[in-house]
């Protein structure tokens, strides 16, 4: 009926709508303009940029050398990149369960209606928007040998002293567990929101039912908390995936590589060694990765993950 009257009207008419939707996109065009062209930019120009860097050879004095897969085959017989990608592997493995299961923990206490909660959420939510760096260099003065406040305590307790950051065996785990306590706080926020949005009738049922506190928890909290699991899940992984800066600044990827993660390797390519085509290479193999196990996630998510 609306294409009947549209063809009925005159041909001026159609023409100044013709004319006015024209220039109403156009207008539209000119607002998005600069961050249209940011994007291109800054944004897709170095992604397609570094893409072909990655098959070349270039130390930022001569012209980059094309050479192809060359560059991605000697990257995976490059055994510090394997020593990089495994140390990445396993701080993921701890550090993204670790945030999860801490977080949700917290926030399950800090929704209880207690007297101070406000006070302890806004504690715990404090590190998460600390600089990372300066947050690396006070637990590096938490972590020191000799008079760092860990091994005080310890000593205090007549445990033996660790040498948490200078030994191989626990320099990695002591940067993990940096990285759960500060990421905490950010995930303690995102289920808090979770648990004040289940319905109390669920609670309510499962208690007439004579559900314990903890069949309340296993069958009514966490099904209906699945959906925000999975995206701090998802966050936790991708973030992982990424660390550098506690590398960079607490041990410099040391002692003996112990914690020379992807990233910080691309860093040491890229920024130190001016092997331009090499970092490119590493920061792709590390966008697959990523890209990997996101897909991993999202399609075993049906799964376990419940919508109402």
């Amino acid at each position: 009926m609306d294409g009947t009257k549209q063809a009925q009207q005159p041909a001026p008419r159609r023409k100044h709508l013709f004319k006015a939707s024209i220039l109403e996109a156009m207008t539209a065009y000119l607002f998005l303009a600069p961050v249209i062209i940011g994007l291109l930019v800054w944004t897709l120009g170095p992604i397609l940029g570094s893409l072909y860097l990655s098959f070349t050879e270039w130390d930022l004095l001569s012209p980059p050398k094309w050479v192809g897969l060359s560059q991605y085959v000697e990257l995976f017989h490059d055994s510090v990149f394997r020593v990089a990608l495994l140390n990445t592997l396993y701080y993921v493995a701890g550090v993204a369960p670790g945030v999860v299961v801490v977080s949700l923990l917290l926030a399950v206490v800090m929704n209880q209606k207690l007297k101070g909660t406000v006070i302890l959420r806004s504690i715990y939510f404090a590190p998460s928007v600390t600089s990372m760096a300066a947050i690396a260099m006070l637990w590096s003065w938490i972590y020191e040998p000799s008079f760092g406040i860990l091994n005080f305590l310890l000593e205090m307790l007549h445990l033996p002293a660790q040498p948490w950051l200078v030994d191989t065996r626990t320099a990695l785990p002591s940067i993990m567990i940096m990285s759960i306590w500060r990421g905490v706080g950010y995930d303690m926020v995102i289920f808090l929101a979770g648990l004040q949005g289940i319905p109390q009738v669920y609670y309510e049922a499962a208690a007439i039912d004579g559900a314990s506190t903890w069949q309340r928890f296993r069958h009514v909290t966490l099904p209906l908390l699945s959906p925000t699991t999975f995206f701090v899940l998802v966050l936790a992984v991708i973030g992982s995936l990424q660390v550098f800066q506690q590398a960079y600044v607490m041990t410099r990827g040391g002692p003996a590589l112990s914690t020379t993660t992807l990233v910080y390797y691309l860093y040491r390519n890229g920024f130190e060694w001016f092997k331009m085509g090499k970092a490119s290479s590493i920061a792709w193999v590390s966008f697959v990765l990523i890209a990997i196990a996101s897909f991993i996630q999202f399609r075993t998510q049906r799964r376990w993950v419940h919508y109402e």
